[in-house]
């Protein structure tokens, strides 16, 4: 291999070598021919670098040859000049003296290409040879040379904002702005100078003036006068500025939709949305007129919808979802809009099942569900799923429940396994909120046997209903039994849980059937390597232990139907999408700060990123801004929900030794409940002696020691500890939580963190240091971390307060868990001091 390796370096080098002296031979002929010779060559050289091979090593013969006339030479010159001058500005340098000669070219196809490509090598030493082509370039006859011009002086800012400003270019582009007779021309001018006086107006007063200017009536109706002068990309950009206007009066708004009225009929859909958004921020103050807005454009992006390509369908589908789900009510009779076609992608599809779902109401809801149900036996088994979901979703909005429950039964007795999963989940959840269909449907889900469901979320499901309705399903009893004997067997921990639950549930129903199971899913529960799997079962063992009666009430309490199920996204989330309509954010519905990076947000974003990063914690002040992670590490330490850890198998967390569970677990004689109860302390709250009756009953041969654990000694942390970033991302990453824990700060404390960094010395007092700081009012993130005194053990902290709640969500982890809790204590006293005197 590396033979074969050799000699293709060997061949390359050979070709290039070539390349070079035949460059070198046609650089000053003027024989005829000399161009499309010159052509083959560059084509060559051009394929080359686009693979990788390096042909740095022909940049003077690539120079000498572009002395052409040829635009096509040229264009394959600049593009390679370009190419190697970012990284080597010393060959860029070779580029200057025949780029500017071809800035003053007769043909202004040249002019504008080479003054593109002296833009474009963005090397800062070079910046002085810019002014003088940009000036040139900005003032020629020609319209293509003058657009070049404007987007060259963005890249100028971008290269040395300084140099662009003393140049007084931003002048310059606002008087061709208002005043050049080519609307390309305008366009990039009021694109490029929203870009730099954005940038600008952070440290500039002057361009915070004009760049609000730009949104006042003068400069937009200038704009809006030439509206159809302008391309799409430009019409785009003005909608944009016209949608942040303010009006004076609702005469006003009527003028700025009337004159925009037939950009909804335009056959480009970024103009439609672009429209639609204008018309939709306009009227947000006018209910009346906003709900007709709602009207006129339905027609037009429903167009849209069926005429274009599935990429654009679907970026029109997403927009119309979220106006759906503003104004459900308005596409009601339009529902067949949103039909699945056979020939559709399966992205468009599960767009349009949840447009379904959400225009359903009780004039369409059997139509709708009549077809979904076609689409249960769709080959596409994801499609499949959803349209089943989508029927479980119509049903929990309470429109036409009777029908719906039937054909959800009649999914149950389909012999799809996937079929009957989602099925079962949605049963599930219809019990929960229409308990009065539970004859109906547990006579169905008792002839499911548990054997033939897998997936998690089902099984789950179906344990849940055995474990609620066990009276009414004789064969409860028995099937979580088996389930129980086959514990090891289940890797899912949601179900090991769901089994948990249904097990007690049962022996509170029909405890001499369920007696034996009982004991040993707890026997099991508590030997579990799955941290809430233990927990659990530890919580229902003591539960029992104390009082069987309280257990009762606590795991088996009279169930009231839930009206209404947790929405998946706040009104607040919905709001901000809406805010940036005609965005990314509504194709991936969640607002830009959560997918965009820090330097590309406004000033006013929340950030999720990495404020600051405090390298040496001895100095305390050593400040340096964030770092760029990798995307996994972004996603470990700046995602705000902690995805579920397994703690390690060789530890469980708890001082409580667990039996091994062997299934044998000798029979006890039926019993009331009533018998089972035990006596405690009374008003102490002690718990009983051990040894008591509960583990005989249950064929438990252990107890659990009630004597008064000793107060484990006092927590001290090293005041000078030091940890890299890297390797806080590292532990981050590995370690599972500890603790999560909401504390209360006190107002003062609140008051104080309008400068963050003072609860960043505050914690340093206490031997607690920042690694990482972010986000602006009213959300905070903090990360911290402590090493234990003379031990190497570490403790790291995620702390994100909310000033508008005084509350900090706290996420504790540690390489000794067994302390984790005496550093939650000594955390939260520091935190609770911080801003009192």
């Amino acid at each position: 291999m590396m033979i074969v390796d050799m000699l293709t370096l060997t061949s390359w080098k050979s070709e290039v070598s070539d390349l070079k002296l035949q460059l070198r031979q046609l650089a000053g002929s003027r024989a005829p021919g000399t161009d499309d010779s010159k052509r083959d060559l560059f084509k060559k050289v051009i394929s080359n670098m686009t693979i990788g091979i390096d042909v740095s090593s022909l940049f003077g013969e690539m120079v000498m040859c572009s002395a052409t006339s040829d635009i096509v030479l040229k264009k394959m010159c600049y593009l390679y000049v370009g190419n190697y001058a970012k990284v080597n500005p010393d060959l860029a340098l070779l580029t200057i003296n025949f780029l500017q000669r071809d800035c003053k070219d007769q043909d202004p196809m040249i002019r504008g290409l080479a003054l593109r490509s002296l833009c474009s090598l963005r090397v800062a030493n070079l910046v002085e040879y810019l002014v003088g082509p940009l000036g040139s370039g900005l003032k020629d006859n020609n319209s293509y040379v003058r657009t070049v011009a404007v987007i060259g002086v963005l890249k100028l800012y971008h290269i040395s904002a300084t140099t662009c400003i003393d140049a007084d270019f931003p002048e310059t582009l606002k008087h061709l702005m208002l005043n050049d007779q080519d609307t390309q021309v305008v366009a990039n001018c009021l694109s490029a100078l929203q870009e730099i006086w954005t940038l600008e107006s952070t440290t500039s007063e002057e361009a915070a003036r004009e760049r609000e200017n730009l949104h006042s009536k003068p400069y937009v109706y200038y704009f809006l006068n030439r509206i159809k002068e302008f391309s799409e990309w430009a019409q785009c950009l003005v909608m944009e500025l016209v949608a942040k206007y303010i009006p004076s009066d609702n005469s006003e708004i009527f003028d700025i939709m009337n004159l925009l009225e037939d950009r909804l009929q335009h056959a480009n859909g970024a103009v439609v949305l672009a429209t639609t958004k204008v018309f939709l921020h306009l009227t947000l103050s006018m209910a009346d007129v906003h709900q007709q807005v709602y009207e006129r454009i339905k027609a037009p992006l429903l167009t849209q919808v069926s005429s274009g390509s599935p990429e654009q369908s679907y970026a029109i589908l997403s927009h119309l979802h979220l106006l759906v789900m503003r104004a459900p009510y308005i596409f009601s009779s339009d529902y067949k809009h949103f039909y699945c076609q056979y020939n559709e992608p399966s992205y468009v599809k599960k767009l349009k099942l949840e447009m379904l779902t959400a225009v359903a109401n009780e004039s369409n809801t059997y139509e709708i569900v009549t077809e979904l149900c076609e689409y249960a036996a769709n080959v596409d088994i994801p499609i499949a799923r959803e349209s089943i979901r989508a029927v479980g979703k119509i049903a929990l909005q309470q429109y036409d429940v009777n029908a719906i429950v039937d054909r959800l039964l009649q999914f149950l007795e389909m012999e799809k396994d996937y079929v009957t999963s989602e099925a079962l989940v949605l049963v599930k959840d219809l019990l929960r909120k229409y308990p009065q269909w539970s004859q109906d449907c547990i006579a169905v889900v008792g002839n499911i046997s548990s054997n033939n469901v897998q997936e998690p979320k089902a099984k789950a499901a179906l344990i849940w209903m055995l474990g609620e309705y066990s009276q009414d399903m004789h064969d409860a009893p028995y099937v979580l039994e088996s389930l129980v004997e086959n514990w090891d067997e289940e890797h899912s921990a949601e179900v090991r849980l769901h089994l948990l639950t249904a097990v007690m549930k049962c022996f509170f129903k029909r405890p001499p059937e369920t007696q034996k199971a009982l004991g040993a899913a707890l026997a099991a529960g508590l030997a579990d390597f799955h941290q809430d799997v233990h927990d659990r079962a530890l919580f229902y063992y003591r539960l029992l232990q104390y009082n069987v009666s309280v257990a009762e009430s606590v795991v088996n309490p009279p169930k009231q139907a839930v009206s209404v199920f947790a929405d998946t996204q706040s009104s607040e989330v919905k709001d901000r999408i809406f805010d940036e309509f005609n965005s990314l954010s509504v194709v991936y519905q969640k607002p830009s700060y959560m997918f965009t990076d820090k330097e590309h947000r406004g000033t006013l974003e929340f950030s999720d990123e990495l404020g600051n990063l405090s390298i040496n914690a001895e100095t305390g002040d050593s400040v340096v801004p964030a770092q760029r992670v990798e995307e996994n590490d972004k996603d470990l330490l700046l995602s705000t929900t902690e995805k579920d850890d397994v703690r390690d198998p060789g530890s469980n967390g708890s001082a409580y030794n667990a039996p091994s569970y062997n299934g044998s677990v000798p029979s006890a004689t039926s019993q009331p409940l009533a018998d089972l109860a035990f006596s405690s302390t009374g008003a102490t709250g002690q718990a009983p002696a051990p040894g008591l009756a509960i583990d005989d009953l249950l064929g438990l041969d252990f107890s659990v020691g009630t004597a008064t654990t000793p107060s484990p000694p006092p927590l001290t942390l090293n005041p000078k500890a030091v940890l890299d970033p890297g390797t806080f991302q590292q532990k981050w990453r590995q370690l599972p939580i500890s603790l999560s824990e909401e504390y209360s700060l006190s107002p003062l404390g609140i008051a104080s963190l309008v400068t963050p960094n003072a609860l960043l010395r505050h914690m340093q007092s206490h031997s607690i240091q920042c690694i990482a700081s972010g986000g602006q009012s009213p959300n905070f993130k903090f990360f911290f971390f402590a090493q234990k005194a003379e031990e190497a053990s570490i403790y790291l902290v995620e702390c994100i307060i909310n000033t508008s709640s005084a509350k900090s969500q706290i996420k504790i982890k540690a390489d000794d868990q067994s302390s984790s809790q005496a550093f939650s204590t000594l955390f939260q006293s520091a935190l609770s001091k911080f801003g009192l005197p």
